[in-house]
């Protein structure tokens, strides 16, 4: 079963990590960077990501004709995707200790963050009703 797991972030979040001491912050790094090497390693990593800031994020619709109209972009988000983990597990309690333990990373002066993880599953397809 695959899963996303969804790690968010909030403005201030992000203004006061940006502060932290240039020690802190690649502690915090090398963190994630072992723990996707980790994930890799036993096979359950399809794919994570980190993502730039609301400040440069664009919300696209569709126009009249099908142009792209965007608007944003959105530096006063209170809460927004900072990155995500695609997991390939066999039980959703494996993709939960997988979100706890990300959300381990640590923060200031290396005390873990405990940072909300959302966790879904994804679908392989549409519900069977719908088909």
């Amino acid at each position: 079963m695959k899963y996303i797991l969804m790690m968010m972030g909030t403005k201030s979040g992000m203004d006061t990590f940006n502060q932290w001491p240039k020690e802190e912050i690649q502690a915090h790094i090398r963190f994630m960077i072992g723990f996707c090497q980790e994930l890799g390693k036993s096979g359950e990593l399809v794919a994570a990501e980190g993502l730039a800031g609301p400040d440069q994020a664009k919300v696209v619709r569709a126009g009249k004709h099908g142009e792209p109209i965007t608007d944003g972009v959105f530096p006063e988000s209170k809460e927004f995707l900072a990155g995500y983990w695609i997991v390939d597990v066999d039980s959703p309690e494996r993709a939960y200790a997988i979100a706890a333990k990300a959300s381990t990373a640590p923060g200031r002066g290396g005390a873990p963050m405990n940072m909300p993880i959302e966790v879904r599953q994804i679908m392989s397809g549409p519900p069977e009703e719908f088909v």
